[in-house]
């Protein structure tokens, strides 16, 4: 138990002299005459009950004990007056915004949006993260997130919410660069001849890819994989034949580089909106409307 005779001068006045080596230049470091310094000194060796100074020469030298008081003595002022400081100067709360991304804004409109806020607002932590639809939506209703960057919500789940459209992105059926369908005339119903993946049935543009597949002839399409991963859309279709229908946005650095590689088909309408949602009646605060406006900025040129 420490001691309710130790004071902060006792270990003030110990680590100077522990310091300079000497009785007289540490009383006048700390302002204070050399029989004070001496006095203090000696209360703390009672208080111990050892000795922490060899006295035998002309400077003091510290002894084992006084070596181990030394280690310990200084570690606990350094602590405390850090401590003082963070009271009388707390750190300020670094700003934070949490956005939900999904895949359809994580390769192309998220990240440009991302850069272009930086370089305006680089105290401010963007913190992302990535799910589907139906789980981020639901983690803004609940206040977790600040704002969702992508499609709209799913029908049934938009109480709360609201969603502003910045530009409409096709669903396209994407394969890779060496395709045997890429170059050529083609029917509709050759894509049965060939793996598809398809969104997911709880994918938000599920319905829309399997309505346009009933209507062009394939009624009962039977998919290889389900999948909206762009990190396994991609392994899959560069290795195999297989033709992914995937929001644009997705794969559009891909298509760009001409890694992957887009099937034509007449229906624009193949597709939906993407855009911002945040929650009804919270005005965003000035972080995130600036991260809007860099969106908005970021969407001009994309879809349409």
């Amino acid at each position: 138990m420490l001691s309710p005779h130790l004071r902060l001068r006792h270990l003030r006045c110990f680590l100077e002299i522990a310091r300079l080596g000497s009785l007289s230049a540490a009383a006048e470091a700390l302002h204070v005459s050399q029989p004070a310094a001496s006095k203090t000194i000696r209360e703390l060796e009672e208080i111990l009950g050892t000795a922490l100074f060899d006295r035998s020469g002309r400077r003091l030298v510290l002894t084992a004990a006084g070596r181990i008081y030394q280690n310990h003595a200084g570690a606990a002022i350094a602590d405390l007056e850090r401590a003082q400081h963070l009271v009388l100067s707390p750190p300020r709360e670094r700003p934070k915004i949490s956005a939900g991304v999904l895949p359809t804004a994580g390769t192309g409109l998220a990240p440009r949006a991302a850069l272009a806020f930086r370089e305006t607002h680089p105290d401010v932590l963007l913190d992302v993260m990535t799910g589907p639809n139906w789980l981020l939506h639901s983690l803004l209703r609940e206040g977790q997130l600040d704002i969702v960057i992508g499609r709209i919500p799913p029908p049934g789940a938009s109480e709360g919410l609201h969603f502003q459209r910045l530009y409409w992105e096709r669903v396209v059926p994407v394969v890779h660069a060496r395709h045997p369908l890429l170059g050529k005339d083609w029917e509709y119903r050759a894509l049965a001849d060939y793996p598809l993946m398809l969104p997911p049935p709880g994918a938000l543009i599920s319905v829309a890819v399997r309505t346009w597949l009933h209507s062009v002839g394939l009624t009962d399409p039977a998919p290889a994989y389900e999948n909206v991963s762009l990190a396994f859309g991609r392994e899959v279709v560069l290795h195999s034949e297989t033709v992914w229908f995937i929001s644009e946005g997705v794969v559009r650095p891909e298509i760009e580089a001409g890694t992957l590689a887009v099937l034509p088909i007449r229906n624009e309408l193949l597709g939906g909106p993407v855009g911002i949602t945040l929650r009804d009646g919270n005005a965003p605060s000035a972080e995130t409307a600036a991260l809007i406006a860099a969106l908005e900025e970021a969407a001009t040129g994309f879809g349409g």
